[in-house]
């Protein structure tokens, strides 16, 4: 779905992407955003994409969003291997990571 071009021009990452849907008044969604930075720093070849939900209501309905924060994991190839609700820990962030690469 993702490899198709759903999510624009962003590049996904070389061994992952975490995509965050989020919303401007959602206080969980900035903790998941800060979060998703560091473990995207941390974890060569792992690139974090947020997508604001109202913006995008097409994409949210075609990926079956129903909350905010959700964070998908994607492969290389952009295709979801896994997805959470809620706000991660960083130590969820990457074990899931490591179990997908």
């Amino acid at each position: 779905m993702f490899a198709s071009g759903a999510l624009g021009d962003t590049r996904l990452g070389e061994r992952a992407t975490l995509v965050q849907f989020s919303t401007a008044f959602c206080q969980p969604c900035r903790a998941t955003r800060r979060v998703l930075d560091q473990v995207a720093g941390l974890v060569p070849g792992v690139a974090h994409v947020a997508i604001d939900a109202e913006d995008h209501l097409a994409l949210v309905r075609a990926a079956g969003i129903e909350a905010t924060p959700t964070v998908l994991f994607l492969d290389a190839s952009g295709r979801e291997v896994r997805r959470a609700s809620g706000a991660p820990r960083r130590d969820q962030v990457l074990t899931a990571l490591a179990r997908m690469l």
